[in-house]
């Protein structure tokens, strides 16, 4: 299972800073986010970067069951 970490606002929609989804691609991962935390959520991570064990991260990337997603909300502030 990979692990999902949330960041700022994608925590505050989801409730929970970690999850772990048991999907083979980012892509999956985030589709399985969505399904379980609704359109807020989803709201959230159209707007976000989204990286894959420290790397930007494309939707179709494999994960793994060691391999760590996360999403990151635009921040700003001054």
């Amino acid at each position: 299972m990979a692990t999902l970490r949330l960041f700022a606002q994608a925590r505050e929609a989801a409730g929970t800073s970690t999850a772990q989804f048991d999907a083979t691609t980012v892509g999956g991962v985030l589709d399985q986010a969505i399904d379980m935390w609704g359109a807020g959520f989803a709201t959230v991570v159209e707007h976000s970067r989204v990286w894959l064990n420290g790397d930007p991260a494309q939707y179709d990337m494999v994960v793994g069951d060691r391999d760590e997603v996360a999403v990151l909300p635009p921040v700003s502030g001054g």
